[in-house]
């Protein structure tokens, strides 16, 4: 028996509208009023970036899967925090998509490096190639740390992002790494690391700022991915006050997460309910038009979002923040500080200065020859991904 295959067309009338209540709506860091701004909300979710299952793609690595039905909701579930990150780097958090109206290029530069083809930087092909480096299979379920460790990677070779990317393992977010990292006048390291990506995929139809490596800036845009385990096999009710203040900060980026072997982005919460998008359906893979230009009225999702109770959430999650100036890390590190003091909130991740001294480096941005503290690390944490195993189709 195939999967089911839908469109998002058949899909809208099946979806609630949001309930009429006073609680406010949280999306990525915006509050909204349900009464007065439901014309808003609703805006503000379909302007996302919506990834989902596709078929009939070139085929992984030549001879690979032509459709990730089964197996890729978690990747795409990274490329939707991914993608909201470039949003916010290249089109601001305050830009809108519009039915029918002319984008301008950045946006559909950050669209082309989705785009499921071989040579866009952050496509399910470079996703899954990567993750073969990870001990994952083509084809095989992702835990939410092992895509935030492939799509790390990935930035190294995005020049025209020029993101510094890291991922917080143990719980604990080290300001002094982040800041090093950030202000690091170095391009990122890492080309070296995998030749197999030749030069030409670089640019991915980008425009390459001929200066740029010449005048980096003195802080590069940050994203911080912080994969996080808030229970054993539930979420623990004393993390729910403190997940929520993450949707409400202006650095948001959401979660990824869901339920055991389905994965969904968190995009915001009303009331005790979490506001998510769904990669759960199948849609043809997009090809650019006669005249170049890609139809993009599927990356966008045109019905009100799902909802799923907080309670429901599975404990292993990542939560994505972006900090786009170095003022933006400071005010997000003095809003964490003040949420550790919230009477009923328990924090999900430790905030310090410097590295404790019993950690060894944790940080595996810099892809040095010898990765045995990375790797170590990242199958110390993978012990997530076992609770995500699924059944092939």
């Amino acid at each position: 028996l195939f999967p089911a295959t839908l469109t998002y067309d058949t899909l809208r009338f099946e979806y609630e509208d949001f309930p009429e209540t006073k609680e406010p709506v949280w999306i990525l860091g915006r509050k909204y009023s349900v009464f007065t701004e439901k014309d808003e909300i609703l805006l503000d979710v379909t302007s996302r970036l919506w990834f989902t299952y596709r078929k009939n793609f070139p085929a992984i690595g030549g001879t690979g899967p032509t459709s990730d039905t089964g197996w890729g909701c978690m990747l795409r579930c990274g490329q939707m925090i991914f993608a909201q990150a470039l949003v916010c780097r290249h089109l601001g958090r305050d830009w809108r998509w519009i039915k029918g109206k002319r984008q301008m290029d950045n946006y559909f530069n950050v669209l082309n490096a989705f785009i499921d083809k071989k040579d866009s930087y952050y496509s399910i092909h470079q996703i899954a190639q990567m993750g073969v480096g990870e001990g994952k299979s083509i084809g095989q379920w992702y835990g939410p740390n092992t895509v935030a460790q492939v799509l790390k990677k990935l930035a190294t070779f995005d020049t025209w992002s020029s993101l510094a990317v890291h991922i917080a393992m143990d719980n604990t977010v080290v300001m002094e790494e982040i800041r090093r990292l950030c202000q690091s006048n170095v391009p990122c390291a890492g080309a070296a690391a995998c030749p197999a990506l030749e030069s030409d995929m670089l640019y991915n139809g980008c425009p390459e700022d001929l200066g740029l490596r010449g005048r980096l800036p003195l802080w590069k845009p940050l994203v911080l991915l912080i994969p996080l385990r808030l229970g054993l096999t539930e979420i623990n009710e004393a993390y729910i006050e403190t997940l929520k203040h993450c949707f409400m900060m202006p650095q948001s980026l959401g979660v990824i997460g869901g339920k055991p072997n389905s994965a969904h982005y968190f995009i915001g919460y009303v009331g005790e309910e979490l506001i998510y998008l769904d990669p759960h359906t199948t849609q043809p893979a997009v090809e650019p038009g006669d005249s170049g230009c890609l139809p993009d009225e599927s990356f966008h999702c045109q019905h009100p979002p799902c909802r799923m109770s907080i309670a429901e959430l599975d404990p292993s999650i990542a939560v994505g923040f972006f900090c786009n100036t170095e003022a933006d890390f400071n005010d997000w590190c003095q809003q964490i500080k003040k949420l550790s003091l919230v009477r009923g909130a328990l924090p999900m991740f430790e905030l310090v200065e410097r590295q404790p001294s019993h950690f060894s480096n944790p940080d595996v941005l810099n892809l040095t020859s010898d990765s045995s503290d990375a790797d170590r690390l990242e199958r110390f944490f993978d012990s997530e991904d076992e609770d995500f195993e699924i059944l092939s189709l």
